[in-house]
């Protein structure tokens, strides 16, 4: 889903001989030192704090882009732009919405606890050394709230201690960062740490749409798949069909626009009702987002491609074109079940019974 209609991420050096008189030692010495700092004027911005050896990937992707609409020859979305800049190869890829495999290169790998498990054993078996891309564990899904939280916690790592061992000790020697039990959900340090905009992600969760919100395509997937794109194998996908959802006028508890965390949770929920992921183009929102969480060079880099790479372009065709006018907006609460079960403009007195404890 496209929601982006209403808006207008030394080697050693060789040892110098005793031979050498102390002149030309010293020569080397501000040669060297003149090339080690030109080279860090121009350092690539790295994809997160943690990834200092993964830069921003937005100068290849634009290529590979440029190779696609040439073939095209036509518009194209937001969601598009993102999948078809990730394409294994640009040149040569079928492409048709709803019908070809597209073979693609995720920029990084998200897996929770529960999944991760086998998705590990799996790239042992396959003998590389480290993945291949940025990769994470979250320690999160086999928390179950059942007292309070720090009794759950303390509860879970007694329980699942063989299993947080495992996770901690095969991450560390295959290069996969780890977040132990009680650091958060995946999703939100996912969008407070990892997720920019342009971002390609696979995550074993059904709810990794979630980085969305920072405008980045994120796709929740099975272990499998989280594997290939670990062990360097081209992940397959569908040409999804897109749709555009255009909004306008203003939520009605007089925010100015969406948050990037409230475009977080809309994203989230698109997988409820069935999308593959969903989108927002870059805009400010996201950039105050990134310089809150100590971003601001992925922001300053992702606003050298707004219109190339993180915005739809002009004229661009939708499968189906949904409009939501904000204005009309009431609060609702849904469920108990199922959650499709929504109750509109409702105090704690009028709601169904089985509601009134989880209302207060």
């Amino acid at each position: 889903v496209d929601l982006s209609l209403g808006f207008s991420s030394l080697t050693k050096m060789a040892t110098i001989t005793q031979l050498l008189t102390k002149q030309v030692r010293t020569l080397r010495l501000v040669s060297c030192e003149s090339r080690c700092l030109h080279t860090s004027r121009v350092a690539n911005v790295a994809m997160s704090k943690f990834d200092q050896n993964s830069p921003m990937p937005y100068e290849k992707l634009v290529k590979n882009l440029e190779v696609v609409k040439g073939r095209l020859n036509r518009p194209l979305t937001l969601s598009e732009k993102i999948l078809y800049s990730h394409l294994d190869d640009p040149a040569n890829q079928d492409i048709e919405r709803g019908e070809s495999y597209l073979r693609l290169r995720p920029d990084r790998v998200a897996m929770q606890d529960a999944t991760a498990q086998m998705a590990m054993l799996q790239f042992i078996s396959s003998g590389l050394p480290k993945v291949a891309v940025p990769s994470t564990i979250h320690c999160d899904h086999l928390i179950q709230a059942q007292i309070e939280g720090n009794q759950d916690l303390a509860r879970a790592k007694d329980i699942n201690k063989e299993v947080y061992n495992f996770l901690a000790t095969s991450g560390a020697k295959y290069g996969v960062g780890f977040w132990k039990p009680g650091s958060g959900i995946i999703h939100q340090i996912i969008l407070e740490n990892y997720a920019f905009p342009g971002l390609l992600m696979v995550g074993t969760d059904s709810h990794t749409p979630n980085g969305g919100g920072l405008g980045g395509l994120c796709i929740g997937v099975g272990g499998a798949d989280a594997v290939d794109v670990m062990a360097v194998i081209p992940w397959g996908l569908k040409s999804p069909w897109v749709i555009g959802v255009k909004l306008t006028g203003k939520l009605s508890h007089g925010v100015d626009s969406i948050s990037a965390t409230g475009m977080g949770t809309i994203c989230n929920m698109g997988a409820e009702l069935g999308a593959t992921t969903s989108v927002f183009p870059f805009n400010q929102r996201m950039v105050d987002y990134l310089a809150a969480t100590e971003r601001q060079g992925i922001a300053d880099e992702a606003t050298k491609y707004k219109e190339s790479l993180l915005s739809p372009d002009p004229g661009c065709k939708y499968d189906q074109v949904i409009e939501i006018d904000l204005n009309t907006l009431q609060p609702h609460v849904n469920g108990p079940s199922p959650l499709t079960c929504a109750h509109p403009s409702l105090t704690w007195r009028q709601l169904p019974r089985p509601m009134v404890g989880l209302w207060r």
